[in-house]
């Protein structure tokens, strides 16, 4: 959901870098040359997943390597084109969580989020800029923006029955104030608070990247530390932990599962006959990009040991997944695909052109668990090293890709 504007102009530069005809640019690609007459190196076929902010595109400059990298994207004629079913946003899977849809829900982020919301199924919107209308009096840390004769009175809204948090807002005080609010009255913003309202109605977030790279020599601020925020606000006022319904978007498993699935959908429009077995991630950031695509993997890892062992009992069910919080799975209510449906693995693939950079930091070590160490990944989530150290270090997106074709045995023109 966030900085829609520049994938926007990432994905037009890249288009023009393609004549046209890039194939993907955010989370879920697999390739797209017509290598139908060379055999991979192994049974069944691979995908690339594609990271944006500071793999392809750095705020709205485009990343010289990856118009070079493109290139190797598409066929000689550009015959594939690029479709909006290929891009994986953090707020995609929330298309799975239907229980919700037919709610009304509390949207907070910023660009066409009502509209964006609609598309993902949700039929009941209410915005924050609703919730200022109706409740005149709830906002008013901004002086200039306090009501300025007398008391309006209160138009109110039918109970709001779940937020979902897109991205991270403008005016972060506005959001805070009103979402605590609509947690505090159980989705009633105009009563009085009552912490005995707990747990609270439930909540949704997308985007958990603490940090992430535009145009500046460091690092800003993302949806993540919004989180950080609202946590530590609601904890503060009511001494009890903001409990989510579900944590969408890189690392959590549901996201690269469904990134996943719309790989296989596109191989399977391109005329591939073999599954998709081998997926290959590539990131900026260890803490999000790393850290999930190897979660990910251990999950695939633990699907695969679960079906062996079920095959050698002759008994039949579903996937076990490794030792995961619900959080890390993305949310208790939503099912991923059956064993047999999913690739073999997903490798890790860091680049050196956004959050991490070989002048500024080293590859985090998975013997360095001793030592002090910041976490940015979310509340929620364990911190393991191990799963911060990538299956691969490039300098950038075009190295990533030679690389992947490399270790498929496929040809690079």
């Amino acid at each position: 959901m966030q900085r829609i504007r520049s994938l926007k102009a990432g994905w037009q530069l890249l288009k023009s870098s393609c004549g046209g005809a890039a194939k993907q640019v955010n989370t879920s690609a697999s390739t797209s040359r017509d290598y139908s007459h060379v055999p991979p190196r192994g049974p069944g076929s691979f995908g690339l997943l594609f990271d944006i902010d500071g793999v392809l595109v750095r705020g709205r400059t485009l990343i010289p390597e990856a118009k070079q990298c493109f290139r190797n994207l598409v066929d000689r004629d550009g015959k594939y084109k690029v479709s909006p079913d290929q891009v994986v946003l953090s707020h995609s899977p929330l298309r799975m969580f239907t229980q919700f849809h037919k709610m009304r829900v509390l949207v907070s982020g910023q660009g066409p989020i009502v509209e964006v919301a609609h598309n993902l199924g949700f039929q009941d919107v209410v915005t924050i800029d609703m919730l200022r209308e109706a409740y005149a009096l709830l906002d008013v840390v901004d002086h200039a923006r306090r009501p300025k004769d007398g008391i309006p009175s209160t138009k109110g809204l039918p109970p709001i029955d779940a937020v979902i948090l897109f991205g991270e807002p403008i005016r972060w005080e506005t959001n805070l104030q009103l979402i605590v609010d609509v947690l505090h009255t159980n989705g009633r913003p105009g009563d009085a608070w009552s912490t005995m309202r707990y747990p609270h109605i439930p909540v949704l977030a997308c985007n958990m990247d603490l940090l992430w790279m535009a145009e500046a020599k460091n690092p800003r601020f993302g949806h993540g530390m919004f989180l950080v925020c609202l946590e530590s606000l609601y904890k503060k006022a009511t001494g009890y932990d903001l409990k989510y319904e579900a944590l969408i978007g890189k690392p959590s498993v549901v996201t690269y599962n469904y990134a996943e699935l719309l790989v296989s959908q596109q191989a399977e429009r391109l005329g591939w006959t073999t599954p998709v077995k081998r997926l290959y991630a590539i990131g900026d950031n260890p803490m999000s990009d790393i850290y999930g695509a190897n979660l990910y993997n251990h999950y695939l890892q633990a699907s695969q040991r679960t079906k062996a062992q079920m095959k050698a009992e002759g008994g039949a069910g579903g996937v076990d997944g490794p030792e995961m919080t619900t959080a890390e799975l993305g949310g208790g209510s939503v099912v991923l695909g059956a064993g047999e449906d999913l690739p073999e693995g997903c490798s890790s693939i860091l680049v050196c052109t956004g959050v991490y950079s070989r002048d500024q930091q080293e590859v985090p070590s998975q013997h360095a668990v001793g030592e002090r160490r910041v976490f940015h990944g979310h509340r929620d989530f364990r911190f393991d090293p191990g799963l911060t150290q990538p299956s691969f270090v490039v300098e950038d997106v075009k190295e990533a890709v030679e690389l992947v074709f490399q270790q498929e045995g496929w040809p690079l023109e």
